[in-house]
């Protein structure tokens, strides 16, 4: 076991007066009425709504975004799925961590594995300092899009950026000055996730106003259909099949793109650095056996509520607006918005199309079809069918600007642009501050320091670096989001795998591990997630490439090793504690 400086208390006094009397006010309603626990953890809840705030970023956004616009409302049960399956997982790392006392990354690396442990750690901070780059992006776009379009300049794009970053700063300072300070940022969380909602609930709220949204589609697409995960939506197959012949290669193309697009909305709802901040968020608390109750509820007052809302009120929105519809993206070629983000993706996608076309091959053309000018281009793709124009029209990955946009018609500028806008910058923010208390966390596991000392705030620095997103991170994604993206997800069956095998550790929980009927319900559970999770990484990695190399490939070889050695070590361990006693 680790040392008693690594363990929390559970539940005796420490000294803290506020703390005891949380710990005395949770023994005190534990065997109350329902609802009287219920309003006590509402009032205690915290480190959920920090994972509620890290889920809802840019991730959240844009697969919410591209679900609605590639399958309308057929999946709208994919991503409350999704996060009810981390949740279950997250409630095993939180009961894991508050009955033994010990430290994540210690128990994980004493008991399990230290490949494991250092894999879980480094995978988390890639993915930390990698990821605040689009949030700060994501970020300074809300704001000179959507909320101020006066400050869209070269110096109101380092003004936007740099005020983020500030206030990023400001509120970590909080976290970092103790049990108050701790208290005041949990406030201003919930507070940020609480206009995201609320934000988006007031958009899709106005357009049921508005009488637009067909809610019984909207309620059947709750009904899981996983024949939805390989297959093109129902209402886009009478537009695939006036493709004539095209209409296979059409099919394939919308099949890979969904395929990607599943995988980033289902990866978004639970990441390997959400696994990382939940268990130590609850140490900072100094939280024990007494809270596990109340940790769980935490789980899903702040986390599945709020993802489940502001993402689906996105997919709504977005399905309402562009599934199926090529009309804004014609609207822009007519306008002659050639620079536009949806323009350039609408002539990549013809391009492709002319690349395959039997009257269209490369090969009668003295040069490819990628070395052609602007208009010899337009000029090939004016002369494709007008289905195929259409297809690569609704296709198109839309941002929060054309949805608002879109909208705009429909509830008003006003709700549109800068009820929207608020709650795409409160989605950036909240996620830039969490990835910076994260990395905290991790850098001090690193460096063996405390995560109540001044290296934590050092290491909250580190993906500040997310500052220059709105200037680089266009050209620096093919480069940093793939490796991170398959690390990451190969990483987080890791991290499952080894709370799974912690949970039947009776090394690590003593007479708290489980038993009976729980033991069975509870290892059905983390099962289920665990082989989700890990078929989704063979899923999304097996055919991941970069600059030729098979990464995907080659990261779930790792996997499968680490898997493997984890298990063989686990097991060793527990056989060696066995004999000792």
């Amino acid at each position: 076991m680790a040392d008693s400086s690594d363990k929390m208390t559970d539940g005796s006094p420490t000294g803290d007066t506020a703390l005891d009397r949380q710990t005395e006010l949770l023994k005190s309603v534990e065997n109350r009425a329902l609802p009287v626990r219920l309003a006590t953890y509402t009032r205690l809840s915290g480190p959920g709504w920090l994972q509620g705030a890290i889920t809802l970023g840019g991730g959240s956004l844009a697969g919410a975004l591209y679900l609605g616009v590639i399958m309308g409302y057929q999946l709208m049960w994919l991503q409350p799925m999704a996060i009810s399956l981390g949740v279950v997982m997250l409630a095993a790392i939180s009961y894991v961590t508050l009955s033994s006392g010990e430290k994540p990354f210690d128990a994980v690396r004493n008991h399990v594995s230290p490949a494991l442990a250092w894999g879980w750690l480094i995978a988390t901070m890639m993915a930390n300092v990698v990821w605040s780059l689009p949030q700060f992006a994501l970020g300074t776009a809300a704001i000179q899009q959507n909320l101020l379009p006066a400050s869209a300049t070269p110096t109101g794009k380092v003004l936007a950026a740099g005020s983020l970053l500030v206030v990023a700063l400001i509120v970590v300072w909080f976290y970092n000055s103790g049990s108050r300070g701790i208290r005041i940022f949990e406030w201003i969380l919930k507070a940020m996730v609480g206009v995201v909602v609320l934000s988006f609930f007031g958009v899709v709220a106005a357009m049921t106003n508005a009488g637009v949204l067909p809610w019984g589609e909207i309620f059947a697409g709750f009904i899981p259909d996983p024949r939805a995960l390989f297959e093109p939506a129902e209402s886009l197959r009478e537009d695939i099949a006036a493709t004539g012949e095209m209409s296979t290669w059409w099919s394939d193309k919308i099949a890979a793109t969904q395929k990607d697009k599943i995988i980033t909305a289902f990866a978004t709802a639970v990441g390997i650095n959400m696994t990382f901040l939940l268990p130590y968020s609850m140490l900072r608390k100094r939280w024990a056996k007494p809270h596990r109750g109340l940790a769980i509820f935490d789980l899903a007052i702040g986390l599945i509520f709020p993802f489940v809302l502001a993402t689906g009120c996105v997919v709504i929105a977005a399905s309402s607006q562009f599934h199926g519809q090529p009309k804004d993206v014609f609207a822009m070629l007519e306008a002659e918005q050639l620079g536009t983000k949806e323009v350039k993706d609408y002539r990549k996608l013809l391009d492709q199309r002319l690349a395959v076309a039997p009257a269209f091959k490369e090969t009668e053309y003295k040069t490819p079809i990628s070395e052609l000018s602007d208009s010899e281009r337009a000029a090939l793709h004016a002369e494709l069918p007008e289905a195929d124009r259409r297809m690569a029209a609704m296709l198109v990955e839309r941002d929060n600007l054309s949805l608002a946009t879109t909208l705009a018609p429909l509830v008003g500028s006003q709700i549109a642009q800068k009820v929207f806008g608020i709650g795409v910058l409160g989605m950036a923010l909240s996620t830039i501050i969490i990835l910076m208390i994260i990395n905290g966390f991790a850098f001090c596991e690193m460096i063996g320091a405390s995560p109540d000392g001044p290296m934590h705030r050092i290491g909250s620095l580190l993906p500040a670096v997310g500052v220059l997103g709105p200037f680089v991170w266009g050209a620096a994604a093919p480069a940093l989001a793939t490796p991170t993206s398959v690390i990451g997800g190969a990483m987080l069956p890791i991290a499952y795998l080894s709370f799974l095998l912690l949970m039947n550790s009776e090394q690590v929980l003593g007479k708290a591990m489980p038993r009976g009927i729980k033991r069975v319900v509870w290892n059905a559970l983390m099962i289920t997630a665990t082989t989700v999770a890990s078929a989704a990484s063979v899923w999304g990695l097996y055919e991941k490439k970069l600059y030729g190399f098979e990464l995907g490939k080659t990261a779930l070889a790792a996997l499968v090793v680490l898997l493997v050695i984890g298990m063989v070590s686990f097991a060793r361990k527990e056989a060696a504690a066995k004999a000792s006693r």
